[in-house]
């Protein structure tokens, strides 16, 4: 019996140094690798495949370049003194995974991409959220924003989140590419 709680007590350590550690990114670059990954697939818009996605390449290149620059914002506006510490098993298994499962999420209608998503707007939302990473560089490590989710996430996780979030559109757009 006492071997079990041993092992049970450093799993759960184990666990909360791998969710310590995974639970951030640093520097305004950690995006870099999926920007290029996005200006390489605006060439390829208009592809569509309904058997992965009911929307085009553009959509979700849209959609994730929005979330960057809502999410910016929203961290900008916070009131660092107002944060609290809360706990969500949801975000535990996101940011420990780095796998948001498909097709369970809704998105925010402020994320939304318009009906006709013009190519130039894909190429300017890159360059604001690039410039938007910088910035938030500079906030306060409490600034945080509400997530539908994952409820209120500070600027460290608010950064995890943006990769994971990113990655997914980018693998469901590698995916709608390989047919």
């Amino acid at each position: 019996m006492k071997k079990v709680g041993v092992i049970l007590l450093v799993l759960s350590i184990i666990l909360t140094v791998v969710v310590l550690v995974r639970n951030t990114e640093s520097g305004p670059y950690f995006l870099d690798e999926q920007f290029s990954e996005i200006v390489d697939y605006i060439p390829k818009r208009d592809k569509f495949n309904k058997k992965i996605s009911e929307v085009n390449v553009a959509w979700h290149l849209d959609h994730s370049l929005r979330t960057i620059n809502r999410i910016c914002e929203a961290l900008e506006r916070s009131d660092p003194n107002g944060f609290k510490s809360n706990f969500s098993w949801s975000r535990i298994f996101v940011f420990t995974s780095g796998i948001i499962p498909r097709g369970v999420a809704r998105s925010p209608k402020s994320v939304i991409p318009p009906k006709v998503i013009v190519t130039d707007s894909l190429y300017l939302q890159i360059e604001e959220a690039k410039a938007n990473l910088k910035k938030i560089e500079s906030l306060n490590e409490k600034a945080h924003f509400k997530h539908p989710y994952f409820n209120v996430i500070d600027k460290g996780q608010t950064k995890r989140f943006l990769k994971i979030h990113t990655q997914h559109h980018l693998k469901i757009v590698k995916d709608i590419l390989k047919e």
